[in-house]
């Protein structure tokens, strides 16, 4: 009796005390509140154990050992997959072995311009010099002047020399081995916060090796890590991949204080830094605010939490501004817009998450508002703000949804690549053969049902719990569950619509099919719906979580673990002897202050391997470049010499070099091979009744060049050609001679 007359005067003690701050500020209370749970967090936790016979001691060493042995499993998931990474590597190149040259011909396209500019950072006399000559770089690409560093994001090489000099790294380690190792080593952290994103979401760390497992297995549709090492994804999303992490654990109900504020600044510092390494990371960015915006909207989380992360929003966009060099594609990104829009619209969140008839009208006239305005000053910002960085990305948008029609060689040729196509049958065909697809179906329905469910309780008047139950059997009332399906319903859309958006969504479909076969609550879930009866339900689904990733895990074990024992021990060639017979000769006998012209990819390629200068690169974010690739790729063209010759002087070009493959190009798809093209924009294709037929008083270029004959002989001189590429110099004197 006395303990319970004690009990008494405490509750009647502490609901003194709330009715007396109930006038304090938001803020304040919030820190009262994770205050008075800390403190009373032991008083519960002592009475439970003293129910179950349980010392506070064991339980805290349980604790200890369970945080332990899952951290341990993570971080040895990472270790271990960047090892993998590695052998694989060393494996497919023989990267060990090469000399210095064979190893940068690896480097294709973008990537070698990217290692390009890492490359010449650590040949710089000091750090600062490099830095001021890539701001102001005027020798990669002829007549024109670019700020290497935010054209093309170049921190990731910034960050990388930086360490490879400071580390005292010149003497134990090769530059390239060093450059690649980071990368390998940021992918081995991608794979440790999906597991610590499925760790935190299930409550156990089997989930985290399942979605390990998952990721490895499928790794052709989860990162293109193998094709393309320096890009700028690979760099940063296992950065984003920290901030969904730190975000699923910032979203939790009943969250203590420290481990809160941890999980804020590790999104912080994560948001800024995914920022800084993409160009194209507040895109992303919008995707996840218009999840959280969704999320708000129906009153599933806390609102002062996911304001919070817009706050995070807009920091980071003004400091990614300042630090990029004013870049103008940041105040113009939907992603200001949105959170500009949600700051200036929080006032009608007042009162809405009541359940009164007024308070659903608010809520409608918020989400109409919030639309309105995010839209109206997206277009006021484009109309003020001069900015070039993204409108071929609109155009392309408008010609992939039919909105429009163009025989832009650009766009068309953007259309043509398979990263920009709609999925193939083979990508669901290897989800399914993983098991991934359908376990990420079953999960995505039982998680929508429960979202809808709790979505009309709440429109119906009834509140949310405070703590969600076991036996409750309502997933679909924690935030970041409800996060989580929102988000990848989204990437999805966009991995339907293209493919090369698999590698965002592909990574959290395994996250989330791992999280729900290893969650007792979506097993509850789902048998609160069936009602069972025969066995009781809180046990089935304990059993199920544990049993049925059990056998995915042993299957998948069985079936896939001696594919991949087979990639590692198998020895792959990847030999050029053409281009490396190029690249040698440029080296030996072109002037130094050439200047080369061909395709793109070609070019970044000569870039990297001799340093000499060319006329255009494999970027696709400058209108200039854009038109300069064009331009030069009117090389494969029906166009006369004359043409071609004014084209390549009007870029200072000394050398032309022609590749084989792409004048002699037997696609699997006509109309997308670059000729066809080509042929297309200049209207050497002529329509009659549904046939094409190709139109020109001039051959292909190409062709025709190999000829030796005039006037071909007399703009160009063949001086070396191989197999695979011929290269003519550009004569400075016209010798008009038949």
């Amino acid at each position: 009796v006395w303990i319970s007359q004690c009990d008494f005067r405490y509750c009647v003690a502490i609901t003194l005390k709330k009715m007396s701050s109930g006038a304090a500020d938001l803020r304040q209370r919030k820190k009262q509140n994770c205050t008075e749970s800390d403190k009373m967090a032991p008083e519960e936790r002592n009475k439970e154990n003293s129910k179950l016979g349980r010392s506070p001691k064991y339980l805290l060493i349980q604790r200890f050992a369970k945080l332990f042995f899952g951290c341990l499993a993570a971080v040895t998931s990472g270790m271990m997959y960047a090892v993998y990474l590695s052998t694989y590597h060393e494996r497919k190149f023989w990267f060990s072995s090469r000399q210095e040259l064979e190893r940068e011909i690896t480097f294709q396209g973008d990537s070698a311009i990217y290692y390009s500019f890492y490359k010449e950072l650590l040949k710089a006399p000091s750090f600062e010099r490099g830095v001021y000559e890539l701001t102001h770089n005027n020798k990669t690409v002829s007549l024109k002047t670019i700020n290497a560093v935010q054209q093309m994001t170049l921190y990731p090489e910034l960050i990388a020399s930086v360490l490879y000099q400071a580390s005292g790294s010149e003497e134990v380690i090769e530059p390239v081995y060093f450059y690649i190792g980071i990368v390998f080593g940021l992918q081995g952290i991608y794979v440790t916060a999906l597991f610590v994103t499925s760790w935190v979401m299930s409550g156990t760390w089997l989930a985290g090796m399942l979605t390990v497992a998952w990721f490895i297995i499928n790794r052709t549709d989860t990162t293109r890590i193998d094709y393309s090492i320096p890009s700028r994804e690979n760099w940063a999303l296992p950065y984003f991949a920290c901030q969904v992490a730190a975000l699923t654990g910032y979203l939790k109900k009943n969250l203590n204080c420290s481990a809160e504020k941890f999980c804020y600044l590790l999104v912080n510092a994560s948001t800024y830094t995914f920022m800084m390494m993409w160009e194209y990371s507040h895109y992303l960015l919008f995707v996840q605010a218009v999840s959280l915006f969704l999320l708000d909207s129906f009153a599933l989380a806390q609102t002062e939490k996911v304001h919070e992360v817009y706050r995070i929003y807009l920091f980071s966009l003004i400091v990614g501004y300042l630090l990029q060099f004013e870049n103008s594609a940041l105040l113009v990104s939907p992603l200001l817009s949105l959170v500009v829009a949600l700051m200036l619209s929080k006032s009608l969140q007042m009162n809405m998450k009541k359940s009164t008839f007024v308070s659903r009208l608010l809520k409608i006239m918020y989400i109409y508002l919030v639309l309105t305005v995010a839209v109206t000053l997206n277009f006021l910002l484009k109309m003020f703000i001069p900015h070039k960085e993204n409108e071929h990305l609109l155009k392309f948008i408008e010609v992939k949804l039919g909105l429009n029609t163009t025989k832009n060689f650009t766009m068309n040729w953007l259309l043509c690549q398979e990263s920009l196509q709609a999925p193939s049958q083979d990508f669901f065909l290897r989800l399914t053969q993983s098991s991934l697809l359908p376990f990420y179906i079953l999960v995505l329905i039982i998680c929508l049902f429960s979202v809808t469910q709790v979505i009309f309780r709440r429109i119906c008047g009834e509140p949310l719990k405070e703590t969600v139950k076991l036996e409750d059997g309502r997933i679909g009332e924690r935030p970041e569950i409800v996060y989580h399906v929102i988000h990848t319903i989204l990437l999805g859309c966009l991995a339907m619509c293209l493919e090369g958006m698999k590698y965002l969504w592909t990574p959290y479909v395994c996250m989330l099919a791992a999280f729900g076969v290893c969650s007792p609550e979506l097993w509850m879930t789902l048998f609160k719906w069936l009602r069972l009866k025969a066995v009781h339900p809180i046990l089935l689904a304990l059993i199920l979580s544990m049993a049925v990733p059990t056998i995915i895990g042993f299957s998948l074990w069985k079936e896939f673990f001696p594919r991949i024992m087979t990639e590692l021990t198998e020895l792959q060639e990847f030999y050029d002897p053409d281009t490396v017979e190029l690249m040698t000769w440029i080296k030996r006998q072109a002037p130094v202050a050439a200047v080369f012209a061909g395709s793109p990819q070609l070019m970044g390629v000569i870039k990297l391997c001799t340093g000499w200068m060319v006329s255009s690169l494999p970027l696709y974010n400058d209108d200039d470049l854009l038109k300069r690739n064009e331009n030069i790729y009117q090389i494969y063209s029906k166009r006369s010499a004359e043409d071609i010759y004014k084209i390549l002087t009007s870029y200072k070009a000394n050398f032309l070099v022609i590749e084989d493959s792409i004048c002699n190009e037997v696609g699997p798809v006509r109309g997308c091979r670059v000729k066809d093209l080509l042929d297309i924009a200049n209207g050497h294709v002529v329509c009659e009744e549904g046939d094409n037929y190709a139109y020109s008083k001039y051959g292909r270029f190409c062709h025709e060049i190999k000829m030796n004959y005039s006037p071909y002989v007399n703009y160009f001189t063949r001086v070396y050609w191989n197999r695979s590429y011929f290269v003519y110099r550009i004569n400075t004197v016209i010798s008009f001679q038949s």
